[in-house]
């Protein structure tokens, strides 16, 4: 049973990643290039297996894409913070944790990355909302049909598997790749 069981999941793995939009992927480190150029701040939220996702990120991001460099990327994930995290979900709610840490620091231009494997957690379409309102640039990183955040955002990377564990998988592939694309692109550049 389980040599059959892994036989499937890697099966569909592939056959996913096989799916998975490349000139998306393009775009999506453009702006992370972009953003690492004009200086503007990168946020990236998610909840539960998303935030630790977005933990990953900000980590691979700030320190494994550009260790070596002086300039560095400014990355904050907003899932990190869990004192504030509370505090907002005790006295507002927790549709507001998101949200009310961007209204503290968002300016035009950042770039908002919301990852949600059903695409419909509340809060991270919350926060989207705010910053497509205040000229940041969003990015939906989902499962599944990519709910209703691959609707609200400027660029949507969703990898189209209806499995919770399997969108996270790909997605933390994503990040991964994403961090050696960009150590490389900065390799070339001498930054």
């Amino acid at each position: 049973m389980v040599t059959e069981y892994c036989t499937a999941y890697f099966k569909e793995i592939k056959k996913v990643l096989d799916g998975i939009d490349l000139k998306a992927m393009e775009k999506f480190v453009d702006l992370l290039l972009r953003a690492y150029r004009k200086d503007n701040r990168i946020f990236v939220m998610g909840n539960g297996g998303s935030a630790s996702a977005a933990s990953h990120f900000a980590c691979d991001i700030n320190k494994g894409a550009c260790l070596p460099y002086i300039k560095k990327f400014k990355v904050i994930s907003l899932s990190d913070n869990i004192p504030l995290i509370t505090a907002y979900a005790n006295d507002l709610s927790y549709s507001e944790v998101f949200v009310e840490q961007l209204k503290n620091h968002l300016e035009p231009e950042d770039l908002v990355i919301g990852i949600s494997g059903s695409g419909n957690s509340a809060n991270v379409l919350k926060a989207v909302d705010y910053a497509n309102a205040n000229n940041a640039v969003t990015v939906g990183i989902t499962g599944f049909d990519g709910g209703r955040l691959a609707g609200k955002v400027f660029l949507s990377l969703n990898v189209g598997v209806r499995d919770m564990q399997k969108a996270e998988d790909i997605h933390l592939m994503l990040i991964h790749l994403v961090m050696q694309i960009i150590q490389k692109e900065l390799e070339a550049n001498k930054v």
